[in-house]
């Protein structure tokens, strides 16, 4: 091992190396380029290694002087026998000292698969002769950012890593039989991940695939902030009103169905009926109140007077005598008449939009409704127990837009409830919780942005609350994202691994760089020009701070996008436009 220059310059944040001459220089010009890495003596048998960051060559007299700005990211620690690898800077060379390439036996010790780094995701990219391999625990019981552009291989990415995790193997299904204990939920957006777990023949893989046809989400799972955002329109001026008689009316509601739980409340998941909460809201809406003597309730046309409002409203849109100044009909309009005509529009809209029958009517096989105690049913379709799957799919593709973040977020909400719930019981036990969750949030900037608008309030409520506490119950993220600068960015900043493929747009480029480590710099300066596949893997996971050539999955997910060089020149050929706008009509709103 032969030095190819000493340090001129040290510091915790750069050193700088200068070249001892222009043929040393030439015969390592492969291995001296920005991203690869150096290793430098301290004088005590130890070695930092640092990434370069920044070559200059300056040519004087025909004489040539070369210097490489690195930065430092750790260092080589004598331990006796061997060199064990540590992240930082514990050691820093003085000037004078001397520099060597990265060998490939120092690589094999840094990427080996040894102990707990042994979860592969691919090879280094200047050095594809050397498997990069992650720390497995630190990388799944934390929070993974996985960002890149569109075609920058994001969505193969993911795929391979859920399916290393899971035992899906370019030969098949290696776990065929013997099952593991991870548990997958992906948030599919495009309908494209369930092609990468279709694995045929005998070593088949059990998918939990919930397209909007087959997920049955009953409504009455919706805590009060999502029911609100379901029905109720906040911008209208009576919005306030709304709220208040929305909320009585499933309160008694759940009481009505539910004797048993003498403590429901306005979030107890729990039955209750939304057609008769309905029902109830036009009663109030259209009441009128008897005000001949001895009377001062509410008087339907047969002249009955309505005891108890929360027991005869929720039964039937009821008919009330008509308003009367005259004293032997004396009547007078309810204090919210006419209050609520177009909150009443709206929720009848709702009803009868089809395209939420998996949301307001949801039925078991037999053709039944859910009830509060189907509860268990409906955990076990969330999280894959009801097929006995490691992936749950939902496939959100035919969610309407409008309602996309309150699907999100209920979906979001109960898979953490279950994990906190479980976490509580086992540990109650004196045991560990068995249970553990990925959420894979696929295109999370659609339903967790950096703005605050109303629109999006319950899904990032939902999913910055795992991002901040999931993973003490056992419930860990990983935020996928082509625009990570439109993402909430505390859902970011709780992430301890970062996989970044290519990013072209200024600001994400610059919101990454902001997020990872300042030793990573020289790194992530090549974000724009990384090519398919290829990644800067950063994080409490990563040995170190690595460019690393991710492989494509097998099977791959299935993009929907059209291939234009393939039908480009082909020859003219006219859509169907009445099934067009068919399913057009059919899958946009009424409203």
């Amino acid at each position: 091992m032969s030095s190819i220059g000493s340090v001129m310059v040290s510091s915790p944040s750069q050193i700088t190396v200068q070249i001892d001459s222009l043929e040393v220089f030439e015969s390592n010009k492969s291995e001296l380029q920005v991203g690869k890495y150096i290793k430098i003596e301290d004088g005590n048998h130890n070695f930092a290694i640092a990434i370069v960051k920044n070559i200059a060559g300056k040519n004087d007299d025909d004489s040539w002087v070369f210097t490489i700005d690195a930065t430092p990211i750790g260092a080589l620690i004598a331990n006796g026998s061997g060199y064990d690898f540590k992240k930082g800077t514990p050691v820093l060379p003085v000037p004078t000292e001397p520099v060597y390439i990265m060998d490939s036996s120092t690589l094999d010790i840094l990427f080996s698969n040894d102990g707990a780094f042994n979860f592969n995701i691919g090879t280094l990219s200047n050095n594809v002769a050397v498997n990069f391999n992650l720390h497995g625990n630190r990388f799944f019981s934390k929070h993974i950012g996985i960002v890149g552009s569109t075609g920058s291989g994001k969505s193969c990415a993911v795929s391979r890593i859920l399916q290393n995790v899971v035992g899906i193997t370019p030969d098949g299904y290696a776990l065929h039989g013997q099952q593991n204990n991870s548990h997958i939920v992906i948030f599919d957006l495009h309908s494209e991940y369930a092609a990468a777990f279709d694995i045929p023949g005998e070593r088949n893989f059990t998918l939990n695939n919930l397209t909007v046809d087959a997920l049955q989400l009953p409504y009455w799972l919706m805590n009060s902030e999502e029911l609100e955002s379901m029905f109720i329109e906040s911008s209208e001026s009576n919005s306030h009103n709304q709220m208040a008689i929305f909320k009585r009316a499933v309160i008694a509601n759940k009481k009505k169905h539910n004797p048993l739980l003498l403590d429901a409340t306005y979030d107890t998941p729990c039955y209750f009926s939304i057609s008769e909460v309905v029902n109830y809201i036009d009663n109030i809406d259209r009441e009128v109140i008897g005000r001949k003597e001895g009377e001062g309730k509410p008087k339907l046309v047969d002249g009955t007077l309505i005891e108890n409002q929360d027991e005869s409203y929720f039964e039937a849109r009821l008919t009330f005598v008509v308003s009367s100044a005259a004293a032997a009909t004396k009547a007078t309009n309810g204090p919210f008449h006419g209050e609520f005509n177009r909150f009443i529009s709206r929720l009848e809209t709702r009803l009868s939009d089809d395209r939420l029958r998996f949301l307001l009517k949801p039925t078991k096989p037999d053709g039944e409704r859910f009830c509060t105690n189907d509860f268990n049913l409906l955990l076990q379709q969330f999280i894959g127990y009801s097929n006995k799957s490691n992936v749950t799919i939902f496939d959100l593709s035919g969610v309407p837009f409008e309602v996309l973040s309150v699907t999100v977020s209920l979906l979001s909400r109960i898979i953490f409830d279950f994990s906190f719930h479980n976490s509580k019981l086992k540990h109650a036990e004196g045991e560990e919780n068995d249970v553990p969750i990925l959420l894979v949030c696929e295109e999370a900037h659609n339903y967790v942005p950096a703005s605050d608008s109303a629109m999006y309030k319950a899904s990032r409520k939902s999913i910055e609350r795992i991002a901040k506490e999931g993973r003490k119950y056992g419930l860990s993220l990983m935020v996928v994202s082509q625009r990570p600068s439109e993402v909430s960015p505390t859902i970011f900043s709780q992430c301890s691994n970062f996989i970044a493929l290519r990013l072209t747009n200024k600001a994400d480029q610059n919101y990454i760089k902001g997020l990872l480590p300042e030793n990573t710099s020289s790194a992530s300066e090549m974000l724009p020009s990384l090519g398919q596949g290829e990644a800067l893997v950063v994080g409490d996971a990563s040995i170190m701070p690595s460019l690393v050539q991710l492989p494509r999955p097998i099977p791959e997910p299935k993009s929907a996008s059209v291939d234009v060089h393939t039908v480009w020149n082909e020859n003219w050929n006219e859509p169907n436009f009445v099934n067009v706008i068919k399913r057009w009509r059919k899958e946009s709103s009424e409203d």
